[in-house]
């Protein structure tokens, strides 16, 4: 996944500012704009032993509460409707705005997909469940919600937004560029539309296209600590480290607090091998933002590399604490429990990371190392016959990418 919104600079489109909730998706996901949600009205309620006038009253009580905010009693209300009537899409879709608004989206995936099994027609039900998936960071489940949307109503703009950046996110930047350049004049003056289009713009190698998008961002963002903030960021992400740097201590010139600046410049000095000075802009990093868990992790990184297990331990868990479901996090458990010689819990925090990211080739290798240690060879042999695969999967990738594919020859 691209680390721009795993591990990068703030983004708050327009949609989003609007919302008084904005949410951070890690590291850094877009906040989700609720206003997107939909409030269903059921055509029809089926034919029960309630009678139609009882239903409607119903319904109509608990839509009320959903209408004034009274999360507690719709969730209730819609509750008890269902058990009245379990086949209205109208219901479970309402329902699942309820844990949408509260900010359940595990309980608002399942709720939305039934409503979507009753009706696969139902208004916005494919924006919802496009929503919820965005919000829980499954960027790639959230995808084909959110084409379907455009694919309907090509002009709807939050939907091809969060469209083009789900793909970014996915890496996919000739879909991202393609979803998103549409809407290039009417985001012409929105710095983190014109970052997003600028780094994908780099990746595709349209070259021109990144560096005139840069410019705009610039006129667009003015000389502030955030401006520089996103260009650092941009050039960080497109590898042009001397320009990052540049842009990343300007922007702590203006405001040595920027949340994000430390870490991104932690990243640049952890990459070009400068792990001392890494240590110390993760350090700063989490003083100014302590709930989030990318620095813990990256800290955490580094103090293997020094060979410190024991230090390494506390901030892959300080991470997890945060979110559970970092699989360079709970790897780099494995890595440190490996190391102190405790191979059970290496072996269970690398089969976590395997879980939530089964094509790391590196996962493999370290899972299969546990396992020779165990005396379990044969475990071990297709460990390490995974990670061959995956190895040449990746050149193969790599090298498609650097060289382009040849066309199919004409027939």
């Amino acid at each position: 996944m691209f680390n721009f919104f795993m591990r990068g600079t703030r983004l708050t489109p327009r949609f989003l500012r609007a919302s008084p909730a904005v949410l951070i998706i890690a590291p850094l996901l877009l906040a989700l704009p609720l206003r997107g949600l939909q409030n269903p009205t059921p055509a029809r309620l089926p034919a029960t032993t309630v009678s139609d006038t009882d239903l409607r009253a119903a319904f109509q009580r608990a839509q009320q509460a959903l209408a004034s905010k009274d999360y507690p009693a719709a969730e209730r209300r819609f509750t008890e409707f269902l058990k009245l009537d379990p086949n209205s899409a109208a219901a479970y879709s309402n329902l699942g705005v309820v844990y949408m608004r509260t900010n359940r989206i595990a309980k608002a995936i399942p709720v939305f997909e039934k409503a979507r099994e009753l009706d696969p027609q139902m208004v916005g039900i494919d924006l919802n469940l496009g929503l919820a998936y965005y919000r829980s960071r499954g960027f790639e489940k959230a995808i084909p919600y959110f084409a379907k949307v455009v694919e309907a109503q090509p002009d709807s703009l939050q939907a091809r937004y969060l469209l083009g950046v789900s793909y970014f996110t996915m890496r996919d930047y000739d879909n991202a560029v393609k979803v998103l350049e549409p809407l290039q004049e009417q985001e012409k003056d929105d710095v983190d539309y014109l970052f997003v289009m600028g780094v994908a713009y780099g990746q595709v190698k349209r070259e021109d296209d990144s560096v005139k998008t840069f410019a705009k961002l610039i006129g667009a963002g003015g000389d502030t600590p955030h401006m520089h903030l996103l260009l650092g960021k941009a050039y960080l992400d497109l590898y042009e480290n001397g320009k990052a740097e540049d842009e990343l201590q300007k922007a702590v010139a203006g405001d040595a607090n920027l949340p994000y600046v430390h870490y991104d410049l932690g990243v640049l000095y952890q990459r070009l091998g400068a792990g001392d000075k890494a240590a110390a802009e993760f350090d700063k990093e989490i003083k100014i933002s302590p709930g989030e868990p990318w620095s813990y992790q990256n800290r955490g990184t580094l103090w293997l590399e020094a060979g410190d297990a024991n230090h390494a331990i506390p901030m892959f868990q300080a991470a997890l604490k945060i979110d559970g479901k970092l699989p360079d996090s709970l790897a780099g458990l494995g890595k440190a429990y490996y190391r102190q010689g405790n191979l059970d819990k290496a072996v269970s925090y690398l089969k976590s990371a395997i879980s939530l990211e089964p094509d790391s080739a590196n996962f493999h290798y370290q899972l299969g190392q546990a396992y020779l240690k165990l005396h379990k060879a044969d475990d071990a042999r297709k460990e390490f016959a995974l990670q061959q695969t995956l190895q040449t999967q990746a050149r193969k990738k790599q090298a498609d990418q650097l060289e382009g594919k040849l066309p199919v020859p004409a027939q």
